[in-house]
């Protein structure tokens, strides 16, 4: 009888010890995740969707913007395969040109962004 309840309470003993182990672990890696994110809450006026629907407004392209403009342009197409298959490689070709010129100001807006926070930091080591 002895046995069976030491060999309870160190059983008891041994999963809390792993449960504090383990939430001292998810308070650790939680507390680097705050610390390390850069989190402005006021740093923008407008919310994501308003930006992304400024975003595909401020596109000028001709290729359908929802998913009622693509039903729309389906059904006039409806009875000839091939000039569907044709609105839709020109749209992808279009859709490709887009994207790669994005991603070329991306890439153009970080390559700055770098360079500037280099400067900073190499004028601050030098003050």
């Amino acid at each position: 009888m002895i046995n069976l309840i030491s060999t309870t309470i160190s059983h008891i003993s041994s999963l809390l010890k792993g449960l504090q182990i383990k939430s001292f672990l998810a308070i650790v890696i939680v507390g680097f995740l705050v610390l390390t994110t850069n989190f402005a809450p006021g740093q923008s006026s407008t919310g994501l969707k308003e930006r992304v629907r400024e975003q595909i407004q401020q596109d000028d392209s001709q290729r359908p913007r929802t998913i009622g403009e693509w039903n729309k342009e389906a059904r006039e197409t409806e009875g000839s395969p091939g000039k569907r298959l044709q609105k839709i490689g020109e749209e992808s070709a279009e859709a490709f040109k887009q994207f790669g010129s994005g991603y070329v100001e991306g890439a153009q807006k970080t390559a700055s962004d770098v360079g500037d926070s280099a400067a900073r930091t190499g004028e601050k080591i030098l003050n």
